[in-house]
């Protein structure tokens, strides 16, 4: 009985063990596209509602939150937040608490 041991068959490199101080990054390009969350006009909710759920949920001042509301009204929607596919879709579940039609989609 032989007690070497084995060898693995060479071929193309595999990664090896990281050196000390070196840090693995995944290859995630999807990360990298921000996210936003879009919330539609809808003919229910009162415009100032709207902006009372802008101010209490994204903490926006009066003035930013009135902006957004108008935008929604006029435009049809606007985008209330940005960042993580994470944040946004957090974002839009609160929105649809709130009783507003809101999506999330990756940021143009």
């Amino acid at each position: 009985m032989s007690t070497d041991v084995p060898v693995p068959p060479s071929g193309p490199a595999s990664p090896g063990p990281q050196e000390a101080g070196q840090v693995a990054v995944l290859d995630r390009p999807e990360a990298d596209v921000p996210w936003v969350t879009l919330v539609w006009n809808d003919p229910v909710n009162l415009m100032s509602y709207v902006t009372w759920v802008f101010q209490t949920h994204f903490g926006y001042s009066r003035a930013k939150a009135e902006t957004l509301m108008m935008q929604v009204h006029q435009e049809g929607r606007a985008a209330v937040s940005h960042g993580t596919r994470e944040k946004v879709e957090a974002d839009t579940e609160a929105m649809h608490s709130y009783g507003l039609w809101a999506t999330f989609q990756k940021d143009d």
